[in-house]
């Protein structure tokens, strides 16, 4: 059965779902949402593919290297991670300078962004990316990977920039996840106005930052339909084309069918 909503960003190999990860995917999937989890190291993101082994189709997965996490990355184990059908992009990845002030550090993300990146076009798939108070030096670095094209060369998770970024960042063919956070914070309005439908997609980032009205609490993918209704009233659409377009949205960038 084809999807009603798509949470393109949840961690439901996560600690905070020990023992419960088959029951909360299977409350997703019974309530018609697909799923992608999202691995942030070499043992979350083999966890992520774990996770989808069970279920034929709505479960899919990403490898890569958290910018915050201390691993080295290791290239080829990484690949051979990647070779999974259920495998759909790369990442967690991207930089984090909100706690790096120096810059030994943000070199060290930016090589390791690079390398993620190069993994990315050579097995052809989509880039999961991660990034806070560092978009003057992602954009410098997307615009010299990838050309100004309608392709879908992959998504900013959470994203949290200007209008300017996501102006250059919309130019690069890249799209925009949002999640729970826009249920409660107003500081994502304008961008969201602004950023055309066409691509925009849907997160949970599970288990963190639950909507309302379960703020406080374990988020999980199944809370994905509170985000939606808040992305309707903002882009002053029907629940029903949120639903449809964010879906076509993240099948399109992933090339899920």
């Amino acid at each position: 059965m084809p999807p009603k909503l798509f949470d393109v960003h949840t961690h439901i190999q996560f600690a905070a779902f020990n023992g419960e990860t088959d029951a909360v995917i299977r409350r997703a999937l019974d309530a018609g949402i697909w799923l992608i989890s999202v691995g942030t190291d070499k043992t979350t993101s083999a966890q992520a593919i774990e996770a989808t082994q069970k279920y034929p189709e709505g479960v899919y997965a990403t490898v890569g290297l958290h910018p915050n996490e201390n691993e080295k990355f290791e290239y080829e184990y990484y690949k051979g991670l990647a070779q999974d059908q259920k495998v759909v992009a790369i990442g967690e990845c991207g930089l984090d300078y909100y706690r790096i002030l120096n810059l030994e550090s943000r070199i060290l993300q930016k090589q390791v962004f690079d390398n993620q990146i190069l993994l990315a076009h050579e097995i052809k798939k989509p880039l999961m990316i991660h990034c806070r108070n560092a978009f003057g030096d992602l954009i410098k670095i997307l615009d010299s990977k990838f050309q100004i094209s309608n392709s879908s060369p992959g998504i900013i998770h959470f994203f949290s920039g200007t209008k300017d970024d996501a102006k250059q960042l919309l130019d690069l063919g890249f799209s925009f996840s949002f999640g729970g956070v826009i249920t409660f914070a107003r500081d994502y309005d304008e961008i969201i106005r602004y950023i055309p439908l066409d691509r925009i997609i849907l997160e949970t980032d599970a288990p963190y930052v639950a909507p309302i009205p379960y703020r406080g609490k374990r988020n999980e993918p199944a809370y994905i339909v509170e985000t939606a209704k808040k992305l309707a009233e903002l882009k002053n659409v029907s629940f029903e084309e949120i639903s449809a377009t964010t879906t076509l949205n993240a099948k399109r960038i992933f090339a899920i069918n």
